[in-house]
């Protein structure tokens, strides 16, 4: 009688999940993931001959399954539930953890560093070096309990890397000369100041690889040292929690600090409005899958400044599926920040609403200062802190940019330039191509490709032996513009 029971239960599930899967709406986003969700493919004779059609439609049958995020999210409170026993370094393993290794880069020759121009002290840990730590969904690594729980990145470069990174900066020197100022930054993320010490064998040194682009700096290029910065105030919220981003006052230092580096004005807080959206759970959640993330959401806090006039002006790209940029729009005006109802996802995009887009900001500070930031989305947190600093700032992100940027600068009169890319991006080959690439493309129509770069002297790859996830460019959904306060009178 039992196994009748039994078979009959079994049945029923199936049944149930079989009319769930085959005939329940599918799922088009996730927001756990925070990506759009496979489609049904178009179908062509020649597809369904070569195979890619069929296999086209068994992703989009898996990927696009009704309810997903509920799936996932029960499928992370039972691996919370029955997470593996901690080992002997008191470091707790998911079931579907699968342990980073990996060398410092990939082969070939290291080249020998050069004497250190600035002397950068490393880091010590004294928040929660002591807590134990358990490593989820691609090795993330998860600290804390309750409200104060983080989730941290692990970093897979080595010592001798980024090497492509400051070469491409000196590149620029060389080619803009004494009339416009270079700058490199590089960004470290959360696991150099908060990864406790029993799990400092999942993730390796930020430190090394950070000297390393400053040893292999030329001399005409400044280093602005926000390791040391960031350090500092490492006892502060300088980084988000649940996301893989740093947050706006991380970057408000490290604005300070390059301002200090530049020789520019800076303002410090008591000039900004302090606003908040509570209830922030960011990218770590999908990334980790672990609910406690979920479980643990924050306050995004950012700063309006006051007392100075600007004006933004956007150029969005249109992209395709692929992230590669194929067409323009035209120029036009809209707020700096954007403002996100209280438990939205969207929150980091407070700041110019995304990464796909040309921005620029012309203020009613009159210096004759005008920088261009070349970033990634951490580079974001910093524009809105140098309205104070320079006449006018230009945000162009690495992976979305269409124009000459020789002629770009000369039709600008920009002044300076700063590297502003987070460690993971700094490392990939990617990132320091795209910057080569700028010198040298033309853009001749909306929907062309750019022209590819000369080949310049800059060959060696790097990619860190844990690389960043790739960063899905930014979809805020419908944010509002931040209603202009007495001093945001151009905005």
């Amino acid at each position: 009688m039992k196994n009748y029971i039994y078979i009959v239960i079994v049945a029923v599930v199936f049944l149930a999940f079989a009319l769930v899967f085959d005939t329940f709406p599918r799922s088009t986003v996730s927001e756990l993931e925070k990506r759009e969700l496979a489609t049904f493919p178009e179908f062509t004779w020649e597809r369904l001959v070569d195979g890619s059609f069929t296999s086209d439609v068994s992703t989009w049958f898996s990927d696009s399954e009704p309810y997903r995020d509920v799936f996932m999210t029960m499928s992370m409170q039972i691996k919370d539930i029955i997470g593996i026993a901690p080992s002997d370094d008191n470091v707790t393993f998911h079931a579907s953890d699968t342990p980073q290794g990996g060398t410092d880069e990939e082969g070939g020759k290291q080249e020998e560093q050069k004497p250190d121009s600035m002397t950068i002290d490393e880091y010590e840990n004294h928040i929660n070096a002591d807590e134990n730590a358990k490593i989820a969904n691609a090795g993330i690594i998860i600290v804390g309990k309750g409200d104060k729980v983080r989730a941290l990145m692990a970093y897979g470069g080595g010592p001798n890397g980024c090497v492509g990174y400051a070469q491409a900066a000196n590149k620029y020197k060389e080619v803009f000369g004494d009339k416009v100022n270079i700058y490199c930054m590089v960004i470290p993320t959360a696991v150099e100041f908060y990864c406790p010490d029993k799990a400092k064998s999942r993730t390796h040194q930020q430190l090394p690889t950070i000297r390393n682009v400053v040893a292999h700096l030329d001399p005409g290029v400044k280093p602005v040292d926000v390791y040391t910065t960031l350090g500092k105030h490492a006892n502060e919220d300088i980084y988000l929690r649940t996301d893989h981003h740093w947050s706006p006052l991380g970057g408000y230092y490290a604005a300070q600090e390059f301002a200090r580096v530049a020789g520019v004005p800076f303002k410090d807080l008591s000039h900004y409005e302090r606003r908040v959206t509570h209830g922030y759970v960011g990218s770590m959640y999908g990334y980790s899958k672990d609910i406690s993330i979920k479980n643990a959401p924050e306050d995004f806090v950012y700063y309006v400044p006051m007392g100075v006039e600007y004006t933004t002006t956007y150029i969005n790209y249109t992209i395709n599926k692929n992230y590669q940029v194929t067409g323009e729009g035209k120029p036009f005006t809209a707020p700096f920040f954007f403002k996100f109802k209280d438990g939205h996802g969207g929150a980091y995009c407070t700041m110019m609403g995304g990464d796909t887009k040309l921005t620029q900001v012309r203020t009613s500070t009159h210096n004759g200062r005008r920088v261009i930031i070349l970033k990634d989305s951490f580079g974001n947190m910093l524009p809105g802190y140098l309205f104070f600093s320079f006449e006018e700032v230009h945000v162009i992100d690495s992976r979305y940019f269409t124009k000459d940027i020789i002629a770009y600068v000369a039709e600008n009169k920009i002044t300076d330039i700063l590297f502003a890319n987070n460690i993971f991006k700094a490392y990939s080959s990617h990132t320091y191509g795209s910057y080569l690439r700028f010198l040298h493309q033309q853009w001749s129509r909306p929907g062309a490709e750019p022209a590819k770069a000369k080949k310049d002297s800059i060959k060696q790859k790097e990619t860190p032996a844990v690389p960043e996830k790739q960063e899905v460019p930014e979809k805020p959904a419908a944010p509002v513009a931040e209603e202009p306060s007495n001093t945001d009178i151009s905005e």
